[in-house]
């Protein structure tokens, strides 16, 4: 029988926390030894299946930095950037596995977990979905095939309570478009156009955000050319799609060496 992967859960309490601690008893490939959320977290110290009442596991929920974090292989993080940095830091010198699902990182903190990434495995990734990661490729497809006749322009929409914008999804698949015409986003972006007046410039990449009820995840890339348009669009409905991909991406991970990869790799695209 192969060994089982012992897993943590970091930000158990949250959205995706909970819904990958639903899921868990479906894979047994896993054993799950700890749960952790923020320090000065109301749950800490309570049993999970007494915060959620849906859960049979029974493990006590700790604070960021749990003791013995050594006997986990692989650690699950949806909690927030300076968590997710913290947390690596924590555990730079251990042969712990890192997939982070969490979005909204500086280009500081980008360079931290790159970093990190050369003494462990660490598979990031703004979106886990199947769905998401295959119109991440055809993105780049895409791109690379039509000329900057075609303008790109990348629409997200999430819940209320989402803070980080554009998604981290947008942005991935901004990056993809940028790959596919071997630019830079950071050189082609374009976030705001309220603060100038003028005309669209060629080449740029735009990046929309809108936010309202508890909207799950919906992208949309479009490539806008003289008498037609071509729209790829992705709708999440649930976030059992993020989940899934998440343990998928802990399976995957153990075997792997130290680097830093995403969910195009996990899934062979």
């Amino acid at each position: 029988m192969a060994k089982k992967i012992k897993l943590m859960i970091a930000g158990c309490t949250g959205r995706m926390g909970r819904m990958i601690l639903e899921l868990l008893p479906e894979y047994e490939g896993f054993t799950l030894v700890k749960l952790t959320e923020k320090k000065g977290h109301k749950d800490i110290g309570k049993e999970y299946s007494l915060v959620n009442k849906k859960s049979d596991f029974n493990l006590v929920i700790s604070d960021s930095f749990p003791k013995n974090i050594n006997e986990v292989d692989v650690i699950i993080d949806f909690t927030t950037p300076e968590s997710t940095i913290d947390l690596l830091e924590y555990s730079k010198d251990m042969d712990i596995s890192h997939v982070i699902g969490t979005t909204g990182f500086t280009a500081d903190q980008e360079l931290r977990i790159s970093e990190h990434s050369m003494n462990k495995v660490i598979v990031k990734a703004g979106n886990m979905s199947l769905g998401v990661n295959l119109i991440t490729k055809l993105t780049e497809t895409i791109a690379n095939a039509l000329d900057a006749e075609f303008d790109i322009e990348i629409v997200e929409m999430h819940h209320r309570d989402k803070v980080d914008a554009p998604s981290g999804t947008a942005l991935m698949l901004g990056e993809a478009a940028a790959r596919g015409r071997a630019v830079s986003l950071e050189n082609v972006k374009d976030f705001d156009r309220t603060k100038v007046r003028q005309r669209r410039k060629s080449g740029n990449i735009g990046l929309s955000s809108l936010r309202g009820g508890d909207v799950v995840g919906e992208h949309s890339v479009i490539f806008a050319g003289s008498g037609e348009r071509i729209v790829i669009n992705h709708i999440a409905n649930n976030r059992k799609i993020f989940a899934r991909g998440a343990l998928k991406a802990a399976e995957w991970a153990p075997k792997k060496q130290p680097n830093l990869y995403n969910m195009i790799d996990v899934l062979g695209l």
